[in-house]
C-alpha cells in the first residue's frame, strides 16, 4: 500500500538507496531535516562532516576509489557555496558526485525577501562547475532528476550534479510513490566501425606507437595492457591513470609526461592513442605536449576530440570497449618489444637522473613510503611539493590508489578525500599525503575520521613551515617572498586533541618504522615530517 506521509524528502533518499547509494556525507541543517527524516532504516550510512567543504571532498574519495557516485547533502546558500570547491574540483578532474541541496520555498525563489540562507539564484551559482544543476519544482521532478543525473554517470563524462530541493518541496507528501523509480543509463558504446578501421590501420602500420592513457581509461586496463604489448607501445599516463600498467611491466612509462624526458620520448612517436586524457596542461605541465605524429583520441566527450589537440581520427565512446575493438583489428602477432623497452628503461633513468635536490628528499621520503604501503593501499595527496614529485616518481600499485585535485588544484583537498575514500574501500589502509598549508584548510575533518573510523589511516604531514612552492616560484621570479611563511601552531597537541595517535619522526628510519606501525594501528595516525629531519 502506498504511503501516503511519505514526504519528498524522505522518498528521494529511499529512491537514493535503490539507486545503490551506502554513505552520504554532510551536516544537518534546519533545511535538510526531511532528508534526514528519510535517512533511519534507508539502509544509507550518514557521514558528518566538519564542513560542507569536507563533505564535497569525501564524496570525490569516495568516487574515486569505489567508481561509484559520491553523495553529499548540504544545506541552502552557505551549504551550496561551501561545498562549491568541491564540487569545482570534481568537475574539473571528471568526477561523478550528487549533490542534494535544499533551498528556500517555491514562492520566494528569486524575490530577495532577506530570508535565511537566501541567494538570488542558487542553481546558477553551481551551473558552472557542475554537469548540470536543476530545481525540483515539485515533488514529481525528483526522480526524473535524479535519472537524469545517473544518465550522466552511466553514459556520458561523469561530472557532478546538483540538484536543488525546495523547502515545501521536501516536506510535501508525495502524489505517487516513485521511490523505486530506478533508471539506469545506456552505457557509453563503441565508434562506428570505419572510425575503428581507420584509427586500426594506422596503429598497425605506425613505426613508433605510443598510448597516453588518463582518467576515463579506469577500466580498460587489461585491454590497454594488451594494446601496449601488441604495439610494443610505450604507455604512459595522466596523474588520473596512475596505475593502469603493472609496476614491472617493461613499456610502463609511468606519469612522466610532466617532465623532460617524457616529453622527449613522446615526441619521438609517430602515432599516439590518447585513450580517457583530456591532455590538459595541468596533466602534464606544459601549455602543450610536442606531439609530432599522427594523434587518435579515445573520449566519451566529443568536445576533446579536437580541441588544443586536433585528432587524424577521433574516436567517441567507451574506452574499455573501443580499446577491446581495436585489438581485435590489430595482427595477432606481437611486434619486437626491445627497442620499446630499452626507450622506457633510458626514460625512467633519465627522470631519476633528472631530480633536484628537493625532488632527491621526495623520492628517499617516497621510498620510505613504498616499503611499507600495503599491497592494497591507496594514497590521497593534497597540493604539495612532495605530492607533486610523487605524482610523476611514485609508481602506483594498480588504479584507483593515487587521488590528487590535479585540474582545480585545491589546497586542503588530500584529507577528507582520503577519509571519504576509506568509505568507498572501508578494506584499503589509507595514506594522507599534505603540507602544512593545505592542511590547515581542512585540519577539522580529523574529528570525522577519529569519530568513524576503525581501520588504518595515516596521515602524513610534510611541515616545511611554508608555503614552499609560492615561496619557490616568488624567489625564482625575484619576487620578494610574502604571505608565504605562516606561524603554524603544535601540530602535534592539535592532532592529540582530535584523538589522534602521534609520532614525529626525527630521521628517515624513524619515519619508516611510524608508517609501519600506522599501517598496522585501526584508526588514525598523524606523522609529522619535518622538512628538516628529511635532509
Amino acid at each position: 500500500m502506498q504511503d501516503k506521509t511519505m514526504t519528498g524528502g524522505q522518498a528521494l533518499v529511499r529512491l537514493l538507496a535503490n539507486y545503490g547509494v551506502d554513505t552520504v556525507f554532510g551536516i544537518p541543517g534546519v533545511h535538510t531535516l526531511e532528508l534526514y527524516r528519510g535517512l533511519p532504516g534507508s539502509g544509507i550510512r550518514h557521514v558528518l562532516t566538519r564542513h560542507e567543504q569536507g563533505a564535497g571532498f569525501m564524496a570525490d574519495g569516495y568516487a574515486r576509489v569505489s567508481g561509484k557516485p559520491g553523495v553529499c547533502f548540504v544545506i541552502t546558500g552557505p551549504g551550496v557555496t561551501n561545498a562549491a570547491t568541491a564540487i569545482g574540483q570534481a568537475y574539473a578532474d571528471s568526477i561523478p558526485m550528487l549533490v542534494i541541496s535544499s533551498v528556500n520555498h517555491l514562492a520566494s525563489l528569486g524575490m530577495g525577501w532577506g530570508i535565511l540562507h537566501e541567494t538570488q539564484d542558487q542553481r546558477s551559482m553551481t551551473a558552472p562547475i557542475t554537469a548540470f544543476s536543476a530545481v525540483a519544482l515539485s515533488t514529481e521532478d525528483l526522480p526524473e532528476l535524479v535519472a537524469r543525473a545517473y544518465a550522466v554517470f552511466d553514459s556520458e563524462r561523469p561530472r557532478p550534479v546538483h540538484i536543488s530541493v525546495p523547502l515545501d518541496v521536501l516536506a510535501a507528501p508525495i502524489e505517487r510513490d516513485w521511490s523505486n523509480d530506478v533508471v539506469r543509463g545506456a552505457g557509453r558504446g563503441l565508434p562506428a566501425a570505419d572510425v575503428l578501421d581507420q584509427a586500426a590501420a594506422k596503429l598497425a602500420s605506425a613505426k613508433r606507437p605510443m598510448i597516453i592513457a588518463g582518467g576515463g581509461a579506469l577500466a580498460a586496463g587489461a585491454a590497454l595492457q594488451r594494446l601496449s604489448t601488441q604495439l610494443a607501445a610505450p604507455f604512459f599516463t595522466s596523474v588520473a591513470g596512475k596505475g593502469l600498467l603493472p609496476m614491472g611491466d617493461p613499456l610502463n612509462a609511468g606519469s612522466t609526461l610532466c617532465v623532460e624526458p617524457g616529453w622527449q620520448l613522446i615526441s619521438e612517436a609517430d602515432v599516439v592513442l590518447a585513450v580517457g586524457t583530456e591532455m590538459a596542461d595541468t596533466d602534464y605541465w606544459r601549455e602543450r605536449l610536442p606531439i609530432n605524429g599522427e594523434l587518435l583520441r579515445v573520449d566519451i566527450d566529443p568536445r576533446k576530440l579536437n580541441d588544443v589537440y586536433p585528432c587524424a581520427v577521433a574516436l567517441q565512446g567507451d574506452a574499455d570497449q573501443t580499446a577491446r575493438a581495436l585489438l581485435a583489428r590489430l595482427p595477432t602477432t606481437p611486434r619486437p618489444p626491445e627497442a620499446a623497452r630499452e626507450k622506457v628503461a633510458a626514460l625512467l633513468q633519465a627522470v631519476k637522473r633528472g631530480h633536484g635536490p628537493l625532488q632527491s628528499m621526495h623520492r628517499a621520503i617516497l621510498d620510505r613510503i613504498e616499503a611499507e604501503l600495503p599491497a592494497n593501499a591507496f594514497i590521497s595527496s593534497d597540493m604539495t611539493q612532495l605530492a607533486y614529485t610523487g605524482n610523476y616518481a611514485y609508481r602506483s600499485r594498480a588504479p584507483r590508489s593515487w587521488l590528487h585535485p590535479t585540474g582545480y588544484g585545491t589546497l586542503g583537498y588530500g584529507l577528507p578525500a582520503g577519509i571519504g575514500a576509506k568509505f568507498g574501500a572501508p578494506q584499503r589502509p589509507g595514506l594522507v599525503l599534505v603540507g602544512d598549508g593545505g592542511f590547515l584548510y581542512t585540519a577539522q575533518e580529523l574529528a570525522t575520521a577519529v569519530e568513524e573510523l576503525d581501520s588504518p589511516l595515516v596521515v602524513l604531514l610534510w611541515n616545511n613551515d611554508a608555503l614552499g612552492q609560492i615561496r619557490d616560484d616568488m624567489l625564482s621570479l625575484d619576487i620578494e617572498p610574502i604571505g608565504v611563511l605562516p606561524r603554524n601552531p603544535d601540530f602535534a597537541l592539535l592532532a592529540q586533541a582530535f584523538g589522534c595517535t602521534v609520532n614525529q619522526p626525527k630521521n628517515l628510519d624513524e619515519l619508516q618504522t611510524d608508517l609501519r606501525n600506522g599501517f598496522k594501528r585501526n584508526g588514525v595516525t598523524l606523522i609529522e615530517l619535518k622538512h628538516a629531519y628529511a635532509c
